[in-house]
């Protein structure tokens, strides 16, 4: 089973015309003490990884958005 999460932090990094790359979202995921590379944040966005609620705590402060953007069913500033 495939996870909706990921789709939607892919959606997140481009909010507002700002393209967040995958590698700048490890980095600031670093500073905040999770060690997530580029590839982990390609496959919990592809869907294949599961991720944490740990994770998207803090994938969501790294993207400066509240955890309800990755859990409501349509955002209108966020791209489709």
């Amino acid at each position: 089973m495939k996870n909706f999460v990921g789709p939607r932090i892919r959606e997140a990094r481009y909010r507002h015309g700002q393209k967040v790359t995958q590698e700048e979202l490890a980095a600031r995921l670093q500073t905040l003490g999770l060690g997530l590379d580029r590839t982990a944040i390609s496959k919990i966005e592809a869907g294949t990884r599961p991720v944490t609620d740990i994770e998207i705590v803090a994938i969501c402060k790294a993207l400066d958005i509240g955890v309800d953007v990755l859990f409501t069913e349509t955002r209108p500033d966020l791209p489709r």
